[in-house]
């Protein structure tokens, strides 16, 4: 990716598909060039905690509400260190940010971070193309790297795909650190960052929870090194098909019968650990109002999803595995894909989507109290 930080709403910028479709529009943060996959999200809000979510690692991500960076930027909000979208695709930005919490603008913080954008382009009609033809790889190049079309194309098409991409050691923690419990310490907890957001050790923090944050090529040994009551597999970006190492301990955990917990990638880990496959949706689940099915309890929750890639597990009978029967315990209302795990001989359960509600609902916050029933019962 190569980027300018000058002023850019007045310069062209082109977005261009891998199918050949192209969008014309204006720059938007930095001018220069990025590739990535091309994906939508529908939250209408929360575009902060979307840019900094690392699952977003290599994706450009067309936002499908029309009016984005109204609240500005602050910084309280950021679920990482950085931004780590590829790329952002707004229709019409806001000129004034209008929020007490605004520290600068969403366009300043975008160009500060050498993010490229565009825009002015009709996102309804870019999403319908994706919804019908599927997640893409895309370009937005604007400025100096604004050549002839074909060209643009052809670079289009040599950037690498999603498919076969081993992601999560790239944004993951180089290092383990802690976060301490909030109030009296209950128990302590191993979690495996594959792409970990800042407020999901902060949501185990606040049950009495001290949470051991480790990089994603852990090892067995590094989870068990720290006595742990519970161990948590988080969210992150990435073909799960890749990611043998995190899958070999978590079978560990589940040998050892140790309380278990995963969002996200984390389903996706423990859906392989088990001996399930997995599959790359058509353009998958991204923002704050996704319905799901508990079907444990038989409550809808409306969910923050970030997920494109699903478990293949059936719905309709208890799995035999080689630790114990699993069921599918939760499923998107809109297509049937598989939303949570859970085995019934062991305290092991994950949930495809996002319950720290970074941005989003609150509906699944139960989720943290679930592992902490595990916990409680094991130390029983």
């Amino acid at each position: 990716m190569t980027t300018s930080t000058r002023g850019t709403a007045r310069v062209p910028a082109v977005l261009v598909l891998e199918d050949g479709r192209i969008f014309r529009g204006r720059a938007y943060g930095a001018v220069g060039e990025t590739f990535g996959e091309a994906v939508f999200s529908t939250g209408m809000t929360g575009y902060q905690e979307t840019l900094t979510d690392p699952s977003y690692h290599r994706q450009v991500v067309v936002m499908t509400a029309p009016h984005v960076g109204n609240t500005g930027v602050n910084d309280e909000d950021p679920e990482s260190a950085r931004i780590w979208v590829a790329g952002y695709v707004v229709r019409d930005p806001a000129r004034v940010s209008s929020n007490w919490r605004a520290q600068r603008s969403l366009d300043e913080e975008l160009r500060h971070q050498g993010v490229v954008g565009i825009q002015g382009i009709d996102t309804r009609a870019l999403t319908r193309h994706l919804r019908e033809r599927g997640a893409m790889r895309v370009g937005i190049f604007s400025g100096s790297a604004l050549p002839d079309e074909g060209t643009l194309l052809a670079e289009v098409r040599q950037a690498p795909e999603m498919t076969g991409a081993d992601l999560s050691a790239e944004v993951a923690t180089k290092e383990p650190y802690v976060v301490p419990a909030i109030g009296e310490k209950k128990y302590t907890v191993a979690a495996v960052d594959l792409g970990i957001k800042g407020m999901t050790p902060h949501r185990m923090a606040e049950r009495g929870i001290e949470v051991h944050v480790l990089p994603a090529t852990a090892t067995a040994e590094d989870v068990y090194a720290v006595r742990p009551d519970g161990v948590f597999f988080s969210n992150g970006p990435g073909d799960p098909a890749t990611a043998d190492g995190p899958v070999a301990v978590m079978q560990e955990v589940l040998r050892r019968k140790t309380p278990l917990f995963g969002i996200c990638f984390g389903n996706q880990i423990l859906g392989r650990a088990l001996g399930f496959g997995t599959y790359k949706l058509k353009y998958g689940h991204r923002g704050i109002n996704q319905p799901v099915q508990d079907r444990t309890t038989g409550k809808v929750e409306v969910t923050a999803h970030n997920h494109g890639f699903a478990v293949d597990a059936p719905l309709d009978k208890v799995s035999d595995t080689p630790f114990g029967r699993a069921e599918v315990s939760h499923v998107c209302l809109n297509d049937n894909v598989v939303e949570g795990l859970q085995l019934l001989d062991q305290p092991a359960f994950s949930v495809q989507y996002h319950p720290e509600a970074a941005a989003g609902p609150h509906d699944a916050a139960y989720l943290f109290d679930r592992f902490v029933t595990l916990m409680e019962a094991e130390r029983a």
